[in-house]
């Protein structure tokens, strides 16, 4: 029996420049569930690019918000998007800030050039309002996430919230690639930064919405569900 994830994250508008680029660097729209040719950067072929991109594309072009969980016991999808229009009503519309390739760690993913109150608040909200419909991990997928460096203040969280990164410890960004090899990183970097000035620019996107993923099968990845389209 199928026993899906569910994830609340931002997603741009669908006709935005950022989704269209987004996307493409991971070839696969999650709005339609379709793989796309993929854009690469200089000097990377196709076939190592897909390998590249094989972990962030199965998720989907997104800045997580809520991240994946199953759901709880007696709750359904459609109470989840019944929940999700509600919250969004009261919620009004802003700019996303700049963004700008850069590395986490050792993978690439777009951040933003300056902290965002208003990103960093919509995150909060996201985290409290839909831990209803969470279901807590178990004991195993609690373990896998201990396994990482993190600390006490990220442990409570994972603990409390299923996740680490979470209200002080959130950090907006969208992932572009995998883990990378250390020499690696800066010319990937580099060129993903030279195909985003390319193909998004200075074009300003909207958070006008929140978005609802499913993972329905880990072999197929996530795939938009609804989008919680803010009040007027």
């Amino acid at each position: 029996m199928s026993d899906p994830r569910y994830a609340i994250y931002y997603a741009p508008p669908p006709e935005s420049p950022l989704w269209t680029f987004g996307s493409a660097v991971l070839g696969y729209d999650a709005a339609t569930a379709e793989l796309r040719a993929p854009l690469a950067p200089a000097g990377v072929d196709a076939a190592e690019w897909a390998e590249i991109t094989a972990q962030p594309r199965r998720y989907g072009f997104h800045g997580t918000l809520k991240a994946p969980f199953r759901l709880a016991d007696g709750a359904s999808e459609d109470d989840l998007v019944a929940a999700g229009r509600t919250f969004a009503r009261k919620l009004r519309a802003f700019d996303l800030p700049a963004l700008e390739v850069g590395a986490i760690a050792t993978f690439a993913a777009l951040k933003t050039i300056t902290s965002s109150e208003q990103l960093g608040a919509l995150a909060g909200a996201c985290v409290e309002a839909f831990e209803p419909f969470r279901r807590p991990p178990s004991a195993a997928e609690t373990a896998r996430r201990l396994e990482a460096p993190l600390t006490e203040r990220q442990r409570q969280f994972q603990e409390r919230w299923g996740y680490p990164y979470v209200f002080e410890e959130f950090r907006f960004h969208m992932t572009l690639t995998g883990s990378l090899p250390p020499e690696r990183v800066k010319p990937v970097v580099d060129g993903l930064a030279e195909l985003y000035e390319e193909h998004v620019g200075a074009a300003i996107s909207r958070v006008n919405a929140v978005t609802l993923y499913v993972e329905e099968d880990a072999r197929e990845g996530f795939r938009i569900v609804d989008r919680f389209v803010f009040g007027p």
